[in-house]
């Protein structure tokens, strides 16, 4: 059997109300026809799956709900297509772009879709999406795009590689792009005007999943660069340690032991960041 060019993946959980709507665009484009179209279930309590399986469209399905990066996961690793896009299911991105990305992604090795300004967004999340986007420009030393942005197409072969780097939840998207930019691949990006879901309200809350956010920042820094962490910390410490050890010194002639505890808590801890940086390249190798 043809490999097909690009498999187009496409997670859903408990989608009823609206999946009919993307459903319909990619029959009505043809898309069904061009590419390999694969919707996975990530274990729907309603008819998501009986909707979809209506369809001429492959549909996997999760016995129980394991997350939009697991339900991503299983598609990609599923998938026959040299290239790989991914969309949500809930209406909100509209499959009429899926030609410009399709067509970049011969000259990029990732491809974004850019939400407008005039995107629809939900406001309390702007607050954790801005420090995200601070601390993963200073881990990467450069500019973000669109890095939580849900519509995005890669080379099959290289996302395959961070597969298990990819964490199980909704922070997919965020994590693959700093792993492009930090294995130094080419990342283009385009604009796309979403639109407000259809059906049910998003998963993602502001207090339920705060925590989440301040546990994949940690993850993000300990995955791509600790030691833009631990060497700062580190030398802090040590500085302040040896400046008041001087002080120390010439004022009551001697070296105060709290200042040799921070001296060695200093370099205790650049050791630990040189460790952690080597423990994160390995995590990073190739697969």
């Amino acid at each position: 059997m043809q490999r097909p060019p690009l498999s187009i993946v496409i997670p859903a959980y408990n989608e009823e109300e609206g999946i009919r709507h993307g459903l319909e665009r990619i029959v009505e484009m043809k898309f069904h026809e061009k590419y390999e179209v694969i919707y996975v279930d990530d274990g729907s309590t309603d008819k998501t799956y009986q909707i979809v399986s209506e369809y001429p469209v492959t549909c996997l399905r999760h016995n129980v709900n394991k997350g939009y990066g697991a339900a991503l996961k299983t598609g990609i690793r599923k998938a026959k297509g040299e290239k790989v896009v991914i969309l949500d299911s809930d209406g909100q991105h509209d499959p009429k772009y899926l030609d410009t990305l399709i067509g970049m992604l011969n000259a990029y090795d990732m491809v974004i879709g850019e939400r407008t300004a005039d995107s629809f967004q939900v406001k309390n999340r702007q607050g954790g999406k801005r420090i995200i986007r601070m601390v993963g420009e200073h881990l990467v030393e450069q500019k973000l795009p669109d890095y939580n942005s849900g519509f995005r197409g890669f080379d099959r072969a290289l996302i395959s590689e961070m597969l298990h780097i990819m964490p199980n939840g909704f922070s997919f998207s965020t994590t693959s792009t700093l792993a492009f930019l930090k294995e130094g691949y080419t990342i283009g990006t385009f604009p796309i005007v979403v639109e407000e879901r259809v059906g049910r309200s998003s998963n993602v809350k502001f207090l339920k999943d705060g925590s989440k956010t301040l546990l994949l920042l940690l993850r993000i820094i300990m995955i791509f660069n600790p030691l833009k962490i631990f060497f700062p910390a580190s030398a802090l410490i040590f500085f302040m340690g040896t400046a008041w050890g001087v002080a120390g010194y010439f004022l009551a002639g001697r070296f105060p032991n709290t200042a040799s505890l921070l001296v060695i808590m200093g370099m205790f801890i650049f050791f630990f960041g040189l460790l952690a940086d080597q423990i994160s390249m390995l995590n990073r190798t190739k697969r």
